[in-house]
């Protein structure tokens, strides 16, 4: 994967995610709710991060907002050396589907349509021509192991073939982030495991940089670095190396200096 011919920076030791100061807060009536308080983080290009914590820890939120699908109210947001915070409605969709590649938990696949034209979908958007869409629909088919499967319909598959079909998806407009949202969360862990063996392989084999949410730490345990929120911020971040965990950098910075 990379993001040569998307009009991005390539260059340097430049991360490829870089937010800073980033607050959410959600209005409920006459209640506020803050989802995500203040956070600075920045994501090398080629890691693969979990991001975990409790149920309303701010995690999502800070998915949506990596992924562009929702707004940050303060702080800045730089993805491969371009401001996003300020962009349109318009522009960040535009954004998404070239530059960011999403998979969820539950698979959202046309059950009516065939594999290959399931995972072509992302590129009728611009003015690729349908061979060619297909033919980069087959190769990621190809790569995620499914070439035998490209004229099924998403129901005639197993869950895992069909969030296999998913990642295939995300694949397709090759972009600079894939983003996972519990990805194992409706499969049995034999399953799960597969799915992640995948993820990790892709991620060695092309240098993608992923973003996971999961509340599972042998999930998590497949990735570089593991980010956990509490309360709308972060309560730990570490980074495995030759198999023992350590304190990701920044974090070693605070502890040095408390």
């Amino acid at each position: 994967m990379n993001d040569g011919g998307h009009g991005y920076s390539t260059g340097g030791g430049e991360p490829l995610v870089d937010i800073r100061d980033v607050f959410k807060t959600y209005y409920l009536g006459e209640y506020f709710v803050p989802a995500v308080c203040g956070i600075t983080m920045s994501i090398p290009r080629g890691q693969f991060l979990a991001i975990m914590g409790p149920s309303g820890s701010g995690k999502s939120t800070f998915m949506y907002l990596l992924g562009c699908l929702d707004r940050c109210d303060g702080g800045t947001y730089r993805l491969a050396g371009r401001e996003v915070t300020g962009l349109t409605k318009r522009e960040l969709a535009e954004l998404r589907n070239r530059y960011i590649g999403f998979v969820f938990q539950s698979f959202n696949l046309l059950s009516r349509t065939t594999v290959l034209d399931n995972v072509a979908l992302p590129l009728t958007y611009g003015d690729m021509r349908r061979k060619e869409r297909r033919r980069r629909a087959a190769e990621m088919l190809d790569r995620v192991g499914l070439s035998d499967r490209l004229h099924h319909h998403s129901n005639q598959l197993s869950g895992g073939q069909q969030q296999r079909v998913a990642i295939a998806r995300a694949l397709v407009t090759e972009p600079v982030l894939l983003l996972a949202d519990e990805p194992t969360g409706n499969l049995d862990s034999r399953t799960g495991k597969e799915i992640m063996d995948l993820l990790q392989a892709l991620n060695r084999q092309t240098g993608l940089t992923i973003g996971l949410v999961t509340h599972e730490p042998d999930i998590a345990a497949y990735a570089h670095r593991t980010v956990t929120f509490r309360d709308g911020q972060i309560n730990s971040d570490v980074m495995q190396q030759d198999g023992r965990t350590v304190l990701a950098a920044g974090q070693a910075e605070a502890v040095g200096a408390s």
